[in-house]
């Protein structure tokens, strides 16, 4: 058991292994890479990735459950994107753990 004066809790503990498990999945992974891009629809994320309306669906409602992603209604369509950051107009993943940044942003083509 962790000290409280290092400053971590088991609840934050427990917080980052639930964010780790979720992003330890490929399909996750791969959408919010194209989220990192900017927002798209269901029907564009199965279209770039190559996979079912259901299975995207799925995966976005975990990201979504666990405020990785938002969500906002066009008319019918529902449109994703990374909640977070904005950093000089392009969306940037960062999760960081006290001194422990990752960053992934997206690929300069």
């Amino acid at each position: 058991m962790l000290k409280q004066e290092q400053g971590v809790t088991e609840q934050d503990l427990d917080q980052l292994s639930s964010l780790f498990r979720l992003l330890s999945d490929k399909t996750r992974l791969s959408i919010l890479l194209h989220l990192a891009e900017g927002e798209r629809n269901v029907t564009n994320l199965c279209d770039e990735l190559g996979l079912p309306q259901p299975t995207v669906s799925h995966h976005l409602g975990l990201l979504r459950m666990n405020n990785v992603v938002g969500n906002r209604r066009h008319g019918k369509q529902v449109f994703y994107a990374l909640n977070g950051n904005e950093n000089d107009g392009q969306n940037v993943m960062a999760f960081a753990v006290q001194n422990l940044a990752v960053q992934v942003t997206p690929r300069v083509k």
